[in-house]
Parts: structure tokens; sequence; C-alpha cells
């Protein structure tokens, strides 16, 4: 099945000329994954130690990530549709607009894993909990919380994560 191809129920557009936005890759990650048929739904703790290499000038960021746990991995999912504001996942059919999905289809894909920190190297990363497609462009990666980003407060019929 070719998975680029429109279901019933979903919106395509014309994409819009290119704005330069500056974004930088600073790195790659490597997983076992070689499609998106290969890449689980959402990654898991229990999911296999992936790498995160760190292109050289980025690489003395890394100082002191070693101190946390967990952190935040946001990056580019260059396989991606990027055409669609209405989508209809294969789980239930039903047209959703982009913005109310998880989907790695939306007009800039990018997506954000919080991983856990098996090692921290000179020049990688390894965690466990991605789910992206090996080879996949890195933009950042964040502690999962400090001193300077405290947790928000939960509120009513809100789930806290």
């Amino acid at each position: 099945m070719d998975q680029d191809a429109t279901r019933a129920g979903e919106l395509e557009v014309p994409l819009p000329e290119r704005t330069d936005a500056r974004l930088v890759f600073i790195g790659r990650i490597r997983t076992p994954f070689a499609s998106r048929d290969d890449c689980p739904r959402q990654g898991s703790p229990e999911g296999p130690v992936c790498r995160i290499e760190i292109d050289e000038p980025w690489r003395p960021g890394l100082v002191g990530l070693e101190r946390y746990e967990r952190a935040e991995v946001l990056y580019w999912m260059h396989m991606a549709r990027r055409d669609l504001v209405q989508q209809s996942p294969k789980s239930d059919g039903r047209a959703t607009g982009v913005f109310a999905l998880r989907s790695p289809l939306r007009p800039n894909p990018i997506a954000t894993a919080l991983v856990e920190i098996v090692a921290v190297e000179p020049d990688s990363v390894l965690v466990r909990g991605l789910d992206c497609i090996d080879g996949t462009p890195l933009l950042d990666i964040k502690p999962d919380r400090c001193a300077y980003s405290p947790p928000a407060a939960a509120r009513p019929g809100k789930v806290a994560i």
C-alpha cells in the first residue's frame, strides 16, 4: 500500500513557498527502524537503545546532560508528507484536523519524544524511547525538567504529565 496515498476524508492543500525558519540540524538519530512501517506508533522506555549523534560544533553542548535521567528530543520527520490538513488515521478512519493529532504528517514535521538517557558520550547520547526512522535529522535536546522550567500545575479535567 502506498503510504502517501490520500485516504477517504483527508484534505490536501498546496504547500506555500518555502520561508527560511533558519533551523539547523545538529546531528542525526540512529535507530533500528529502516522505514515508517518499522517504527512503533510511540516510543517506549523499554524500546531499543538508540544513538543520537551530535555534529562537531555542537558537541560541547552535551556537557552537563549526564546529570539528567530523561531528555526531550526534538527532531525533523524528513520523510513525512506536509500537505495534509485533515487526516483519516488508520485506527478509526475519521477525518481529523492535523493539529488534533500526534501524526508525523504535518505542515512542519517537528516531532518530540521524552526519552530515558542511557549514557552520554563526547559525541553522542544513548537513549531509549524513540520512534523515528534511522538517519532522522536532530533539531534539539533538552533536559526533561530543571530548576528553570518547573512542571505546570494540573488543572481539573486535565491529565498532568
